[in-house]
């Protein structure tokens, strides 16, 4: 599709329905989007690819905004593929035109792409500060590194005050699901969030450094590599941004999580839903960590100040799925949580010692109170230990 943002800046990105899994691993049942833009000016300055998934598709769309024009310049935010795919094309198609990127991006092309000749003497390298005159547009270069891979740039165009934000204010779901300027998204913060702390959840600091270089800019629009162009109150995407990097809590109430085998485990997490809510907590969340979507369980994590966990003890460890959670949340730097933990084992309970170990690694994970231990299945008699342990996961 091709839509004006301003007369002279279009969005020429896709939409992929077909894809099943976002980064090998992320489910998507609404699509994705792919986006990319064109500065139409004195000089042209296309804004990044997309994936070569959807090449044919893009390169229809940016035929169509140059209308017979060429390209002076290639701005690459991000080198990742889903960006990237059709830059050799275009640097093919159109050999007069620059590539510009930072250094290091500039550096990671050739692991990329066959034919590293295509960029020989074509490159300029932008640093922090520096400007691209386009003729009554310009853009300024601001360094976004590891927000979420190190070559990382956005880009603000100070007429319009678009700030191209490569994957920071990014979500899932394909355009024609959510809309352009998401017309259609009531709910921008639920696949947002889920974006957010999947993909750039590791790097808080990073995206906090970020956002205070764009709250000296003048910007009235957002314009992601995934999702819609945001132009209206901006201050409540800057807003969750800020709380999620910050990880801050967004949403007052527990999240209780587990992992059973038997069905054991799964009755117990259920009933201290049950205790939690009728001790007035004013939400809880609970998820399956073998057949939920594990993203939305990372999400959630992140998303309340509270977690119950309760697991099954396996082979004098900690089940797979809640140990492969807790792997997660510590290569997302999961922290400043309370953590309350359920273990059970039918004749070596060793659940609830390796969440505590792997808490321990944990920055300000604080747990509540000793694990309460369930042998085999739930009994009248573990109900006042579960009540102790709401108490203290509440206080």
């Amino acid at each position: 599709m091709i839509k004006d943002i301003f007369p002279e800046i279009k969005y020429i990105g896709v939409d992929d329905l077909e894809l099943d899994l976002f980064e090998g691993q992320y489910t998507v049942p609404e699509g994705m989007a792919y986006n990319s833009y064109v500065i139409l000016d004195d000089k042209v300055a296309v804004m990044d690819t997309v994936d070569a998934r959807k090449g044919a598709e893009w390169r229809a769309n940016l035929s169509g905004a140059l209308a017979g024009r060429t390209p002076d310049y290639l701005v690459v935010q991000h080198v990742e593929p889903d960006h990237s795919g059709e830059i050799a094309r275009l640097m093919q198609d159109y050999p007069a035109m620059q590539l510009v990127a930072t250094a290091k991006a500039i550096q990671m092309l050739p692991q990329f792409f066959e034919d590293a000749s295509l960029f020989e003497g074509r490159t300029i390298a932008v640093k922090e500060g520096d400007t691209l005159p386009l003729g009554s547009h310009t853009l300024h270069f601001i360094l976004a590194p590891m927000v979420h891979w190190p070559e990382v740039m956005v880009s603000f165009e100070e007429a319009a005050g678009v700030l191209f934000a490569a994957d920071a204010f990014g979500k899932f779901g394909a355009l024609s699901k959510c809309g352009y300027f998401g017309e259609e998204d009531d709910d921008w913060a639920c696949e947002a969030r889920r974006y957010y702390f999947n993909i750039c959840g590791k790097y808080g600091a990073q995206v906090q450094a970020l956002l205070k270089k764009a709250a000296a800019l003048p910007v009235k629009v957002i314009a992601p590599l995934h999702g819609p162009v945001l132009r209206e109150d901006l201050a409540q995407y800057v807003g969750l941004y800020d709380t999620w990097s910050k990880y801050k809590a967004e949403t007052q109430g527990v999240f209780v999580a587990y992992a059973s085998i038997h069905g054991g485990t799964a009755e117990a997490a259920h009933k201290m839903a049950e205790i939690l809510k009728a001790k007035g907590c004013p939400k809880v969340a609970v998820s399956d960590l073998a057949r939920e979507d594990f993203a939305e369980c990372v999400e959630d994590a992140f998303r309340y100040p509270r977690m119950v966990l309760a697991a099954s003890s396996y082979d004098a460890g900690l089940f797979t799925p809640a140990y492969n959670f807790l792997h997660v949340l510590q290569a997302k730097t999961w922290q400043k949580r309370k953590l309350a933990i359920i273990e059970n084992g039918s004749w070596a309970p060793s659940a609830g010692r390796v969440i505590k170990e792997m808490a321990g690694t944990m920055k300000e994970v604080e747990i509540v109170a000793e694990p309460v231990t369930i042998r085999s299945r739930m009994k009248a008699s573990d109900i006042p230990a579960l009540e102790a342990l709401a108490d203290a996961i509440l206080a």
